[in-house]
């Protein structure tokens, strides 16, 4: 679903007058736009099943495989323009090889969906020490400026998965437990700040997949780090096994950095590339003021 739901935003993104960078008022043409309004029913739909994966699956489970969107984005993409690339579908086949050596290694079981109230003092103190980290590495260079904002973003994605993981526990209870336990509120704090470094990593960065590849691969990577640390999920520890696991994360990895310049969004970035270039030389010099 969220595979489908970037290549129908994508496209719906090019039915409308093109605006200025982050321009509230796209909005409002995106609206009119029946395939837009599609791609969004397709996100919600896609977040509520990975909601109920999270009800059911260990977190390091279902956040690894949450990386098949990129493999199934890029796919679609290439199929729909009718182009081939073999680069493209060995990093299909990289990304998927990863993501099925990471489980079929590791096999993480067991675990726990609810943590004491004690959870949350060093979850706030590691995330605010990872924000400062990164902002202050935007602060020194603008070169790397998009790439700290896309990593503190993938950092707050897979701590917005650990805490779903957390608020589906609560669900049992119906709305009065959802609403008086802590994942609730930390998770309206994070997921928010999450999506607005994304949208400051794709705006400070003239190349948009080596944000995109941070922000993918950091996912899975935190919310396997959380499992393990504060969930009790077991993953396979003896030596030859946490190697294998490594080498499939690195080769998971691998693959999300070349699906992610074949990307819809890369795609589209390079097409208008393409076209501000095209048209470059019919606008002649410029006069000088």
């Amino acid at each position: 679903m969220f595979g489908v739901s970037a290549v129908a935003e994508q496209r719906g993104t090019k039915k409308v007058k093109q605006r200025k960078g982050l321009s509230p008022r796209i909005f409002l043409d995106l609206v009119r736009t029946p395939l837009w309004d599609i791609s969004i029913g397709g996100i919600l739909v896609g977040f509520a099943l990975q909601v109920v994966a999270l009800k059911y699956g260990p977190l390091a489970l279902v956040e690894p495989l949450i990386v098949c969107d990129l493999i199934f984005a890029a796919v679609i993409n290439s199929y729909l323009r009718r182009v081939f690339d073999p680069v493209l579908l060995g990093g299909v086949i990289a990304c998927a090889a990863g993501v099925v050596g990471f489980l079929v290694i590791a096999r993480p079981t067991g675990g726990r969906s609810t943590v004491s109230f004690d959870v949350v003092l060093p979850l706030a103190a590691g995330l605010a020490a990872a924000m400062v980290g990164c902002a202050e590495l935007a602060r020194r260079s603008r070169d790397v400026r998009p790439l700290a904002l896309a990593l503190a973003c993938g950092i707050c994605y897979g701590v917005s998965a650990f805490l779903v993981k957390l608020l589906t526990a609560e669900f049992g209870g119906g709305l009065a437990a959802v609403f008086t336990n802590w994942p609730i509120y930390a998770l309206a704090v994070v997921a928010p700040a999450g999506f607005l470094l994304q949208q400051n990593a794709f705006q400070s960065g003239t190349l948009l997949a080596p944000v995109l590849s941070i922000i993918t691969a950091c996912d899975p990577i935190i919310s396997i780090f959380l499992a393990f640390l504060w969930l009790d999920e077991k993953l396979s520890s003896s030596p030859a096994a946490i190697f294998g696991q490594v080498v499939a994360l690195l080769v998971m990895i691998f693959g999300i950095v070349v699906l992610a310049h074949h990307s819809p969004m890369v795609t589209r970035q390079a097409e208008q590339a393409q076209t501000q270039a095209r048209a470059a030389p019919a606008q002649g010099p410029e006069t000088p003021v």
